[in-house]
């Protein structure tokens, strides 16, 4: 069982930049990379990005490609969410998650509790 807690949340403005932090323990599901997504009140779901463990792949969301950034360091566990240009519609609880990316299909197995991007003036 794999445990993830996320950190670096905030109020940021617009244009701005923001990373987030996710240390994870324990293990992963067979075919399950690590990644993110994020859920705004009122929406569903949304895959912002994955890292393919097999293979290294990286997948993005349409709306965050070219803005924000995934990286892990593999001593520390700890994957990272580098957020730039951030739009208001960024705004969302972001979860540090499993994940694969099937025919561009987002699937999501564990996820950690969550943490608040808030993007306003």
């Amino acid at each position: 069982q794999v445990q993830l807690v996320e950190s670096g949340g905030g109020l940021v403005q617009p244009g701005g930049s923001l990373r987030l932090s996710c240390a994870a323990s324990g293990s992963i599901l067979d075919g399950y990379g690590i990644g993110w997504f994020r859920q705004a009140p009122g929406k569903e779901r949304e895959g912002v990005s994955c890292i393919d463990r097999r293979d290294g792949r990286i997948d993005y969301g349409d709306s965050v490609k070219g803005r924000f950034t995934i990286s892990r360091d593999n001593v520390k566990n700890t994957m990272y969410l580098q957020m730039n240009r951030l739009k208001s519609e960024d705004t969302a609880v972001y979860y540090c998650a499993t994940c694969r990316v099937v025919v561009g299909l987002w699937d999501f197995a564990s996820w950690g509790q969550g943490t608040q991007v808030t993007v306003s003036s």
